[in-house]
């Protein structure tokens, strides 16, 4: 069982930048995808950006141009750098892992808020 550890939210003014990480407890499959979801109150969770162990990598369009997605296959770890923060980008964010190895699994954090001020 993959356990996922998240940290960096927190909360920032409008137009500031936060970095998320996630480290996931053991060495993925080769074939994976990692990524950040985010949830908004009363809502479904919704991506917000992914990167497969191609390093093929997909962005909401709503944070194209402002969040950078990455990661570090030797940590299991995978980053979201968040630049020009906006109220409209406050919710409790989620890391994720989509993991092959005989079967799919899906993996999901704890979750941590981002609060962006205006």
């Amino acid at each position: 069982q993959v356990q996922l550890v998240e940290s960096g939210g927190g909360l920032v003014q409008a137009g500031g930048s936060l970095r998320l990480s996630c480290a996931a407890s053991e060495r993925l499959s080769n074939i994976n995808v990692m990524g950040w979801y985010r949830q908004y109150p009363g809502k479904q969770r919704e991506l917000v950006a992914a990167i497969s162990s191609r390093e093929d990598i997909e962005y909401a369009d709503s944070v194209k141009g402002r969040f950078t997605i990455s990661r570090d296959t030797a940590k299991n770890t995978v980053y979201l750098q968040m630049n020009s923060l906006k109220p409209e980008d406050t919710a409790v964010y989620y890391c994720n892992v989509l993991n092959y190895d005989h079967s799919l699994r899906k993996y999901w954090g704890q979750g941590t808020q981002v609060t962006v001020s205006s």
